[in-house]
């Protein structure tokens, strides 16, 4: 990947998209901060296609954690507040 500073790409816009569809993603950056990337839309859209996840999916991922519940109608229950 490249870098390219703010005003360089400003100037160079074309140059930067041409290099982006050929070259793989480019690093914009902002007084030497890393601000901004540019990448082919094709790219951009892979990207995308593989991020999308069910909701199940998702939850399935993520760690297995057991809960322990109190059985059924032995929990313990506030009592109402009084106003």
């Amino acid at each position: 990947m490249a870098t390219w500073q703010l005003q360089e790409a400003k100037a160079k816009f074309s140059e930067v998209i041409d290099t982006a569809k050929k070259k793989g993603p480019q690093i914009i950056t902002q007084r030497g901060v890393k601000t901004a990337v540019i990448q082919s839309f094709e790219e951009w859209e892979q990207s995308q296609q593989q991020e999308k996840r069910t909701l199940l999916e998702v939850l399935q991922s993520g760690p297995y954690i057991e809960i322990p519940l109190p059985p059924r109608g032995q929990m313990r229950h506030r009592k109402p507040v009084k106003f």
